[in-house]
């Protein structure tokens, strides 16, 4: 099953290329974008033009656990086209390892050389998807950003770190510009570090289940339903809620207090990564993307994400200066891939 999606800040672009005459069907430069999550698919036509912003238009977002295989999803979306198109670029989550994907959150495996023939493209390029975010950032307008800290200009405030919690955690540095103007990372799968002695005993208990207890195992949307049992356990209780859905829906109705303790405590702890990572990269603001910061929007702003974020030490006056926005914009995967190709696309 797909869904199709309107774009909140796309809208005007809602058919192909509007008002710019679509172009013809072999061109190079029309082409298919994609952001793949574990959840989700979201797809586009893009028409990329060096040094321009690219145009998008046919979005559709798929689930992903709907279809056996992501090109059963890109075949799928390229029959639903009014022209032909042969060429991909799919931003997702995970690392390409020589053809296959590393990722734990997908329902599929994915090959990049079995996807392009399943799926009928000539060319299929695969890149992390915090990479594409990371790259749509300068594309962004004031209105989609809500701040949690600080209050610099986002034109002036480079290096950017870019941090979302999804189905998994993906992160990426933007610089201002570059031959290589995003540095990916694989942050979701470094050690989750614990700040307070409540944190210390979620972690505790992770550790009884695997050895390596990373930041997505707590700090993304299938991480919730890790540390909610956790803060069940300890606080005496059973376990009500079994899914992220549930649990937030709880939470943002404030019907059970420890669903509302699991996302004050969620914020807080991402509040003090975002800080740690801040600090190791030298970065000079913050963006919060991922579908989970939309969820929790009320929690990240009662102020425990700031706090947490602010709590370094002798750098905490430092990072008062580091702007932290909250992105509402749930098409920069896409958006991002385009950028990525229209970079690498002759003049």
């Amino acid at each position: 099953m797909n869904v199709a999606a309107a774009s909140p800040v796309l809208s005007d672009l809602a058919s192909p290329f509007a008002g710019s005459g679509a172009p013809h069907g072999n061109d190079p430069r029309s082409l298919v974008v994609a952001d793949v999550g574990g959840t989700f698919a979201r797809l586009a036509l893009a028409e990329t033009t060096p040094g321009q912003t690219p145009r998008l238009g046919s979005y559709r977002t798929y689930a992903c656990a709907d279809h056996p295989s992501l090109a059963a999803i890109l075949a799928d979306f390229t029959a639903s086209l009014d022209q032909p198109v042969s060429t991909a670029v799919v931003a997702i989550a995970g690392l390409l390892d020589g053809d296959v994907l590393i990722n734990a959150n997908l329902p599929w495996t994915v090959s990049l050389s079995t996807t392009r023939e399943q799926s009928g493209l000539q060319e299929l390029q695969l890149i992390n998807d915090f990479e594409a975010v990371a790259l749509a950032i300068p594309y962004l307008q004031a209105d989609t950003l809500v701040p949690l800290n600080g209050d610099a200009d986002p034109a002036q405030a480079f290096p950017a770190l870019v941090l979302g919690a999804g189905t998994g955690l993906g992160a990426a540095l933007r610089f201002a510009d570059g031959d290589r103007p995003v540095l990916a990372s694989e942050l979701g799968h470094a050690a989750l570090g614990a700040g307070n002695a409540l944190e210390l005993q979620v972690l505790g208990q992770l550790l009884q289940r695997w050895p390596h207890v990373d930041n997505e195992r707590v700090l993304s949307g299938s991480g919730l339903m890790n540390l909610y049992p956790c803060l069940c356990e300890l606080r005496g209780a059973t376990p009500q809620w079994h899914s992220t859905e549930a649990l937030i829906g709880a939470a943002r109705s404030g019907e059970d207090p420890l669903a509302v303790e699991t996302l004050q405590v969620f914020c807080a702890w991402l509040g003090s990564l975002a800080g740690d990572a801040a600090i190791a990269v030298g970065a000079r603001s913050v963006y919060l993307a991922g579908g989970i910061s939309a969820h929790v929007q009320d929690f990240l702003a009662d102020g425990r994400f700031r706090e947490r974020f602010l709590n370094k030490g002798v750098l905490t006056d430092v990072l008062r200066q580091v702007p932290v926005w909250r992105v509402e914009h749930g098409q920069l995967g896409v958006l991002g891939a385009a950028v990525w190709h229209a970079a690498r696309t002759p003049a």
